[in-house]
């Protein structure tokens, strides 16, 4: 099991967002058969089944086990990761395109920023999950709390000049053997415990 999983496909993300599926998917985080699933939740042996089977199909669960109880086979089903991101490749035509008005100040191209990452970092994981290799990625998360719009406005400049720096001084355009590494910085309001909207200024 994967502590993640990125859905590319459109039909397995249809799939995944079916309130009932997405109960079964957390259920089954630990192994368990269908019929300790409907026990848990509320829902017949057969209706889980399908609702199984169909997760199956589109490899969001997977068989481990399967035991003899009599003349039956118990199946012993889990999902395939703990959590799942859909990715923007799913929505194909319509996915966010960051190259569309690039506008660093802009909100949603922000998001289309955040949507091409999941994408392309979710086929990089895809890739270096089946060659069984470990994808050679950094992040950072933190917070900063700016006493105004001009210090906010002045850390962005800081921090665009710094990285400009850093990205001038490590790449080496002719370098055999080198790879292409992209390079994503985000600063954006925190949402508040009670998820309200974020203040505009």
């Amino acid at each position: 099991m994967f502590e993640l999983a990125v859905i590319e496909d459109p039909s397995a993300a249809e799939v995944s967002l079916d309130p009932v599926r997405t109960r079964l998917l957390a259920e089954l985080a630990e192994p368990a058969s269908a019929t300790a699933v409907a026990g848990r939740v509320g829902l017949s042996r057969q209706q889980v089944n399908y609702h199984l089977r169909t997760l199956e199909r589109h490899g969001l669960v997977e068989l481990v086990e399967e035991r003899r109880k009599g003349n039956m086979t118990e199946r012993i089903l889990q999902a395939t990761a703990l959590s799942y991101v859909i990715s923007p490749a799913a929505l194909n035509a319509v996915q966010p395109d960051p190259s569309r008005s690039p506008d660093r100040l802009s909100a949603r191209w922000l998001i289309a920023l955040a949507a091409r990452l999941v994408r392309e970092v979710g086929q990089l994981l895809a890739g270096a999950a089946k060659a069984r290799k470990r994808l050679a990625t950094f992040g950072m998360d933190g917070e900063v709390r700016f006493a105004n719009a001009a210090d906010r406005a002045a850390f962005a400049e800081e921090l665009a000049a710094a990285v400009t720096r850093l990205i001038g001084k490590y790449h080496d355009e002719r370098a055999p053997g080198g790879r292409d590494h992209r390079v994503v910085v985000a600063v954006h309001p925190s949402l508040k415990p009670d998820h309200d909207d974020a203040p505009a200024n």
